[in-house]
């Protein structure tokens, strides 16, 4: 003990951790700090070049359909105030030649051109991340609109002022942090003589007192603050082995009121869990009378999803048909302007004219699709809000069904089958099968697949001694053996917790026993998909619709 007092002093010991504390603390905090900055950097880079090219693209889409190479070269020539940016080519796809043909390009003007890049398109649009050699970036996108492809984007980018920054940065860093140490040093050479002073007087008494066994010695005041506090609660601890005695016996006592309280407190609480079973029954009743009321609140929760479903179906062709008339106001003001200044030409004007005609078509095409939505969903929502019976063609139904639950089917992979004579036409009602088709499908898509799976569900319908018979399956994860015995009740559902209600498959049951006066009967196993049989009467056709049969 005493060779190891001899060897090592405190002040060696002191300067020693502090700078080494220090150098690592800024070296990895210098390193943590550039590294993450670097790929920050790097990372918002490559976003804002991803988005550029998304914009060139999405404006190269009018110009690659009306052939305007003279507009595009325009709208490539601001890319001049953005210095990352190198080369940019657009290919036109020839639809008729099966190939790509170069459109238009732009080349910085200290850059030069760079080499056409038709042969390596199809890797670069194949890429999650963009192509890098050195500090050069490739990036590529098609130009599609309206599932056709009208051509290719390739944009060469560089990241040398991002390098470059970065560099810098790692100098000015290291830098700070020599000086930083430096002046860390000099601190640590002052404060230990602070340190040791008061140190070595508290070391004396700690000595004394276990050598003499003196607990009367009390500490003098030091001018360090921490060593001042120190030497308080050193004089304040031998009164403390004193009172500690004391303190015990005070602490069993509090102990053993605290056992006594705590008894009352469960007794209290005991009664007040019986108060609340009593109330829960009451409520439980109270559920039971309202049962009926929530099965109709989830038929118009199903109504409500299927409109926002279909509002959002109809604003995709709205907004390409104000898109294209926007456009087409824009090459009529053109053509106005020209024609005051009497600069029209007749190329121009026949231009003006394929590219009304287009825009014209695509609005027309647009307008007739949303109509053709609008009126199936009508049909879908008159049919769910009306149980009145009535004649209808049982293929159609199927199809507005499906229309409207399109927006939920096409963020799924499955595949639905129908299997449905074209003219089956039923007298019944139309509303309840409505309600039971989009309720077992919505079931499947919910429970019976799993995220991002590509399953079946088939639909067959066949008529039989004035009985309509719908074989309804899906090959998902199928109905565990104790759900399926109670899959009819209320409120049983295998995602409790998850958005699941329970009442889509006992408002099935409802419907199909109840409205339409008919059986249903449901076979399932564990793995094995699900089978459901519904069978319901039909009335008689009118004399039209059976020679129509």
């Amino acid at each position: 003990m005493s060779g190891i007092n001899r060897t090592t002093s405190m002040k060696t010991a002191l300067i020693f951790l502090v700078m080494l504390i220090c150098s690592l603390t800024l070296a990895v905090a210098l390193i943590l700090s550039n590294g993450l900055d670097f790929k920050r950097q790097q990372k918002q880079l490559e976003q804002e070049l991803a988005a550029l090219l998304n914009i060139i693209a999405i404006n190269t889409q009018s110009t690659l359909l009306t052939n305007n190479r003279f507009r595009e070269e325009q709208r490539l020539a601001a890319f001049d105030a953005i210095t990352a940016i190198k080369n940019i080519h657009i290919y036109k796809y020839d639809e008729a030649g099966q190939q790509l043909n170069f459109f238009v390009s732009y080349n910085r003007k200290d850059i030069g051109p760079w080499p056409l890049q038709i042969d390596r398109i199809s890797e670069i649009i194949t890429q999650k991340q963009p192509i890098r050699k050195g500090d050069t970036l490739e990036f590529g996108r098609a130009v599609v609109l309206d599932n056709q492809l009208l051509g290719y984007v390739y944009v060469r980018a560089t990241a040398e002022e991002l390098t470059q920054s970065q560099r810098q940065q790692t100098l000015v860093s290291i830098l700070i942090a020599i000086l930083a140490l430096l002046l860390g040093y000099i601190l640590v050479l002052q404060l230990q003589k602070r340190f040791t002073g008061p140190l070595n007087v508290l070391l004396d008494l700690v000595h004394r007192v276990a050598r003499e066994r003196d607990y009367c010695v009390r500490a003098p005041a030091a001018k360090v603050q921490e060593f001042n506090l120190l030497s308080r609660a050193f004089n304040t601890m031998m009164d403390r082995i004193e009172s500690q005695l004391n303190k015990r016996a005070q602490a069993e006592d509090e102990i053993k009121q605290l056992n006594q309280s705590l008894e009352q407190k469960i007794a209290e609480r005991t009664a007040a869990l019986r108060e609340s079973n009593q109330e829960l029954l009451n409520t439980l009743a109270t559920l039971h009378q309202y049962q009926n009321q929530i099965v109709e609140t989830e038929k118009m929760a199903s109504l409500g999803q299927m409109v926002a479903g279909i509002a959002h179906e109809v604003n995709t062709p709205i907004g390409l048909g104000v898109t294209a008339s926007t456009l087409l106001q824009d090459k009529v003001q053109e053509i106005e302007s020209a024609f005051e200044n009497k600069t029209l030409s007749s190329n121009q004007l026949a231009r003006f004219l394929s590219d009304s005609k287009e825009n014209l078509g695509i609005i027309y095409r647009n307008l007739e699709r949303a109509a053709g939505l609008i009126s199936s969903f009508k049909q879908v929502a008159v049919d769910q809000s009306n149980e009145n019976q009535r004649q209808f063609n049982m293929l159609q139904l199927i199809n507005e069904v499906l229309l409207s639950l399109r927006p939920n089917l096409k963020k799924t992979n499955h595949q639905i089958h129908i299997d449905c004579p074209p003219e089956l036409t039923i007298n019944s009602k139309p509303g309840p099968i409505n309600q039971i088709l989009i309720n077992l499908i919505m079931n499947s898509l919910l429970h019976a697949f799993d995220e991002g799976s590509a399953g079946e569900i088939n639909i067959r319908v066949e008529l039989k001694h004035h009985r309509c018979l719908l074989h309804y399956s899906d090959n998902g994860k199928g109905v565990p053996e104790h759900i399926r015995k109670r899959i009819f009740d209320p409120f049983v559902t295998t995602r409790r917790g998850e958005g699941g209600s329970g009442l889509g498959m006992h408002l099935v049951y409802n419907l199909v026993t109840l409205a339409l006066n008919g059986k249903i009967l449901l076979e399932s196993s564990l793995g094995e998909g699900i089978q459901i049989d519904i069978d319901f009467p039909v009335g008689n056709l009118s004399p039209s619709k059976l020679n129509n049969r």
